[in-house]
């Protein structure tokens, strides 16, 4: 084999395998999981899903429900991705899993992309207006640099 030819472009073999994206139930993050399932499809590749539990101890101590609460959001996730799954079989296939972690959702997300081995992440823009100047979940995970990051309106 030649140099060359050695170096000759593969078609589908250059893309990412993992893609990790961020949901919560947002209108943004259902955009951001929809494009990310777009992207999967289209590379071959696996669509770790991933719904960050916060972890609020105010409202544990205060005796609130939290825990029960992220839990039925985070069913309430899967039922909606999977409904989504069934109505695109046979039109679109993607392999897909569904991640919890507990946490801060950047924190989170960083440990999801961690341990999954993601080759990129998506997550959908942040529609709390505090987050234009401290920062948004999406800003601090293009700053962390560790990997590509597609932030969706």
């Amino acid at each position: 084999m030649t140099e060359r030819e050695s170096r000759r472009f593969e078609r589908g073999t250059d893309g990412p395998k993992v893609i990790v994206v961020g949901v919560d139930g947002s209108d943004s993050s259902l955009r951001a999981a929809a494009y990310a399932g777009g992207l999967a499809r289209r590379q071959g590749a696996l669509l770790a899903v991933v719904y960050v539990q916060p972890m609020i101890a105010a409202g544990a101590a205060l005796g609130a429900p939290v825990a029960d609460t992220t839990g039925e959001i985070a069913e309430e996730l899967i039922a909606q991705i999977r409904e989504a799954t069934e109505r695109a079989r046979g039109i679109f296939d993607v392999r897909w899993e569904f991640h919890t972690f507990r946490g801060d959702a950047y924190s989170g997300l960083v440990k999801a992309a961690d341990e999954l081995t993601a080759d990129a992440v998506v997550v959908g823009a942040s529609e709390q207006a505090g987050h234009r100047i401290v920062g948004s979940v999406a800003v601090r995970l293009v700053k962390a640099g560790r990997w590509p990051v597609t932030v969706v309106p």
